[in-house]
């Protein structure tokens, strides 16, 4: 069985940072792409990052780009999500998932053939 697990939300004060895991199991994380979202209440799904296991790039949302960094440790069969410099509008929860047809429809994505449950973010002093 496919699953990814997302942790490490919590509440943060505003220009502090968190780091979110997402950890695969089933199935081998090198060989496919994994993209972020967050979710805020009442509003839609945003993509905030999409990594091409290819070459190693990850496209990122204008709203997070040079404040959030993808990582990933083949070992632990993990991604991880480094969110700097947060903001109020960064609370979301957010999740991972592997889109079907990987990055190319960025930052639409459509369907996930997988997603975690998500993780809560708050930032808030």
């Amino acid at each position: 069985q496919i699953q990814l697990v997302e942790s490490g939300g919590g509440l943060v004060q505003p220009g502090g940072s968190l780091r979110l895991s997402c950890t695969a199991s089933g199935f081998t994380l090198d060989y496919y792409h994994i993209a972020w979202f967050r979710q805020a209440p009442g509003k839609e799904r945003e993509a905030v990052s999409c990594f091409t296991p290819s070459d190693g790039s990850t496209v990122y949302a204008d709203s997070v780009k040079g404040r959030f960094t993808v990582s990933r440790d083949f070992a632990k069969n993990a991604e991880y999500l480094q969110m700097n410099t947060l903001k109020p509008e960064d609370t979301a929860v957010y999740y991972c998932g592997r889109p079907t047809r990987g990055c190319r429809n960025w930052p639409t994505l459509g369907a996930l053939e997988v997603r975690g449950q998500g993780t809560l973010v708050t930032v808030s002093s």
